[in-house]
C-alpha cells in the first residue's frame, strides 16, 4: 500500500521543520513504508522550496510541485491531488493548527471500516474571537440553506481519502473551485472525526477579504437559488409598486387638489428601484462571469517545475 501526503506552501517556512518531523513520525506509527510527501508551492514569497530541497537530501520521499504563480489554496490542492499516486491520499495544511498526528486516527478509522471512503476532520467548536466564530457559523448556515449539496459545519481541510474517491473528485472540471463543496458533491461514504485545532503562530493568510471571496465563490458555485430569489423579489416589488400606484390614484381622485404628489416620493421610489436593479444585475453578472470563465477552458493552475 502506498500513502500520499498532500499539502500546500504559502509562507510556510516557519512550520516545515516541525511538520516534517511530526508527519514522518505519524507515518512510522501506522507502519506505512511506501509513501510520498507532496508539497505544492502556491507562489510562496518565502524560501520554503529552498528549505525542502535541502531536506530532500535526507528525505527522498519529498516531492515539490512549483506552480508558476499564486493560484489560490483550492487550486493548489487540486494540483497536488492530481499528482498524488498513493492508494490513500492524506490532505493536510502544514501550519500545525491541526496536528499531523491526526493521520493516525484517520488511518485507524478507515481501516476499521472498509466501507468508508473518506475520513475528514471537523471542529465541534470554532476557535478564534467572537466575530470569527459567528462569521464562520453564518457561512455554513448560508451555504447549506442555498445549496442542494449539504456540507457538514466547521469542516477542516484535513482528510484521508481512497484512490477511487480522489479519481472521481478529479473528474470534476470546475473552473470556479469551492473544493469544500466538491468533496461532498461526489458522494461516497464519508465519516467525520472531531478535531481540536490549535492556534497558528503568526497571522493567518486567509484575510477577511479572502474569506468573503470564498463565501461568494461557495454560494454561486453550488447554488442557483439566488437567481430564483431575484425573480420572486422582482415579482414582489412589482406587486407592491402597483398597489402603491393604485393608492396614489385613489387619493388623487378622492382629495383631488388637496393631494400634491411631489418629487420626494418619486425620487425615493426611483432610488430604491435603481439600487435593487443594480444589485440584481451585479448578481446576474457574477453568474455570467462564472460561465465565461468555465467555457474559456484555461487550466486551473500551471506547473512551472516538479522536483521529484
Amino acid at each position: 500500500m502506498k500513502l500520499s501526503v498532500v499539502t500546500t506552501l504559502y509562507k510556510s517556512k516557519g512550520f516545515l521543520e516541525v511538520f516534517l518531523k511530526e508527519i514522518i513520525s505519524a507515518i512510522e506509527i501506522i507502519a506505512v513504508e511506501n509513501f510520498e510527501l507532496i508539497f505544492v508551492n502556491d507562489g510562496s514569497p518565502d524560501d520554503s522550496i529552498a528549505y525542502l530541497l535541502e531536506r530532500k537530501k535526507d528525505i527522498s520521499q519529498i516531492k515539490i510541485i512549483d506552480l508558476s504563480r499564486n493560484f489560490g489554496h483550492h487550486y493548489a490542492i487540486q494540483a497536488g491531488l492530481s499528482y498524488a499516486t498513493g492508494d490513500y491520499i492524506f490532505l493536510i495544511d502544514n501550519d500545525l493548527e491541526t496536528p499531523p498526528s491526526i493521520l493516525i486516527d484517520f488511518y485507524n478509522e478507515i481501516k476499521r471500516d472498509t466501507t468508508t471512503d473518506v475520513v475528514y476532520g471537523y471542529q465541534e467548536a470554532r476557535k478564534g474571537n467572537f466575530i470569527e466564530k459567528k462569521a464562520g457559523s453564518v457561512f455554513w448556515v448560508l451555504i447549506n440553506k442555498l445549496s442542494d449539496t449539504k456540507i457538514p459545519h466547521n469542516i477542516l481541510t484535513e482528510r484521508l481519502m481512497t484512490r477511487q474517491y480522489v479519481n472521481e473528485l478529479l473528474r470534476l472540471q470546475d473552473a470556479n473551485l469551492f473544493i469544500g463543496g466538491m468533496f461532498y458533491w461526489v458522494g461516497f461514504n464519508q465519516k467525520g472525526i472531531s478535531v481540536k485545532k490549535g492556534f497558528r503562530k503568526g497571522a493567518s493568510t486567509y484575510t477577511i477579504k479572502k474569506r468573503a471571496e470564498l463565501m461568494l465563490q461557495a454560494i454561486t458555485s453550488f447554488s442557483g437559488k439566488p437567481l430564483e430569489w431575484l425573480f420572486y423579489i422582482g415579482v414582489s416589488i412589482s406587486f407592491f409598486s402597483f398597489l402603491f400606484l393604485m393608492y396614489l390614484a385613489v387619493q388623487k381622485i378622492i382629495h383631488q387638489g388637496e393631494v400634491q404628489l411631489g418629487w420626494t416620493s418619486i425620487v425615493a421610489i426611483n432610488v430604491l428601484i435603481l439600487g435593487i436593479i443594480s444589485t440584481f444585475l451585479g448578481l446576474i453578472g457574477i453568474y455570467i462571469f462564472k460561465i465565461f470563465k468555465q467555457v474559456q477552458g484555461r487550466p486551473n493552475a500551471i506547473i512551472k517545475k516538479i522536483y521529484e
